[in-house]
């Protein structure tokens, strides 16, 4: 069996990554990253994930990205609430090269444990705002990691799969309910009050419920407040 090397963060995209990775036939090995986020909340529910999908090999590795910030999620920045218009623009909430700095420490992880495909749970509504999850970035990351490792100079040729790049939210949670993905276990609020409680008006919180309203599938999440709410 292949092995393939995940980004899991804990939030619905990313579980459905590994999910469809399983369905592909690979052998997960799981990465995720404490890199002093906000919500760091995301990180047992990215364990959460991996031992419902039942995945053996689950790492977690600490970069303090604090150190850089220049984020909503890494500094003392206001998380932005109840945005009309989401994607188009570059928000706050985008940390500075973070999926380069991700998918470099997931290309160590392949090649020690010998796996030349990357998974990542970048999304057509990700790269509409965030750079570092648009396709050109992640074709030309793949050549990074053949130019960049001594795997690669001796011949492995490193796929980066973004298996959900074009698909809407909902395209998403259907996949991953199709897949088995229980959706309660996983996180994807930028700002949780508490808990696993998602804030309910942060753009991802308000991408999740609408694509689980618009997939026409019960939302097994607790929200704090709704859109709106002051």
């Amino acid at each position: 069996m292949k092995r393939a090397a995940v980004l899991l963060s804990g939030g619905l995209d990313s579980a459905t990554a590994a999910a469809w990775a399983q369905g592909a036939g690979f052998d997960v090995i799981a990465l995720s990253v404490d890199y002093g986020q906000r919500h760091r909340q995301e990180l047992e529910a990215a364990r959460r994930v991996a031992a419902q999908l039942r995945i053996q090999d689950h790492r977690v590795v600490a970069v303090d990205l604090r150190a850089i910030g220049g984020s909503a999620l890494t500094a003392d920045i206001a998380v932005p609430k109840d945005r009309n218009e989401i994607g188009g623009d570059v928000p706050v909430t985008y940390v500075p090269a973070r999926n380069t700095v991700f998918l470099a420490l997931l290309t160590g992880l392949a090649e020690v444990v010998g796996a030349s495909d990357l998974v990542i749970g970048a999304n057509v509504q990700d790269y509409s705002g965030y750079p570092d999850c648009r396709p050109e970035f992640l074709r030309a990351f793949a050549e990074v990691a053949r130019l960049g490792t001594r795997a690669g100079i001796e011949g492995m040729r490193f796929a980066v799969h973004a298996p959900l790049l074009q698909l809407s939210k909902a395209g998403i949670i259907r996949l991953g309910a199709a897949l088995g993905v229980d959706y309660g276990l996983t996180l994807s609020c930028y700002d949780p009050p508490g808990g696993f409680v998602h804030c309910g008006r942060c753009d991802a919180c308000r991408l999740r419920r609408a694509g689980f309203a618009e997939a026409g599938i019960a939302d097994p999440s607790t929200y704090a407040e709704t859109p709106g709410a002051s």
